[in-house]
């Protein structure tokens, strides 16, 4: 009996080796739904069918096949909502990276805004890309290369605009 007890020593660091991959992520979620609050009160709340969290070499989560960002005003309302097929939030800076199929929609203004890819700087609270930008509202269309709005996107700045287009109703 003592024999069967002392035999069946399984090394730990022996089994890493054979079951980590070092390309292989720290954690992964499935149908993730995460709030960020501040005082309480929601500000940002994150949707991802498949969210990856990787430790090393860099300290990041890639979110994949689709993301959803709502981000709240100081009234607890949805103020606009960010969508892509793949986003990635740094760990070290909380700045987030989306890209393919982006899009920024303000839910009052019914703004929209589609690019390639978009950056949100956490702590200056601001989004931006220098890639092709377009905008859309009820009234017009708006074209450029590089642009700069608020989470809300409550207004916006063109670097580079090359198109302004009024809609006849």
């Amino acid at each position: 009996m003592m024999g069967i007890f002392f035999s069946c020593v399984n090394d730990l660091e022996k089994v890493k080796k054979i079951t980590a991959h070092p390309d292989n992520p720290d954690e992964t979620s499935e149908m993730l739904h995460v709030i960020y609050t501040d005082s309480g009160y929601a500000q940002i709340e994150i949707f991802a069918n498949i969210a990856e969290t990787y430790a090393q070499p860099k300290n990041v989560t890639k979110f994949k096949d689709g993301l959803k960002v709502n981000f709240y005003n100081d009234d607890g309302e949805i103020a606009s909502v960010l969508t892509s097929l793949f986003g990635e939030i740094d760990g070290e800076t909380g700045n987030i990276t989306v890209r393919d199929s982006v899009k920024l929609v303000n839910i009052i203004k019914q703004k929209t805004l589609e690019s390639e890819v978009l950056y949100w700087n956490k702590d200056g609270d601001s989004i931006y890309t220098n890639k092709p930008v377009v905008i859309s509202s009820p009234d017009m269309v708006l074209s450029g290369v590089g642009a700069w709005t608020t989470p809300a996107f409550d207004t916006a700045q063109f670097y580079k605009p090359t198109a302004k287009i009024f809609l006849n109703k």
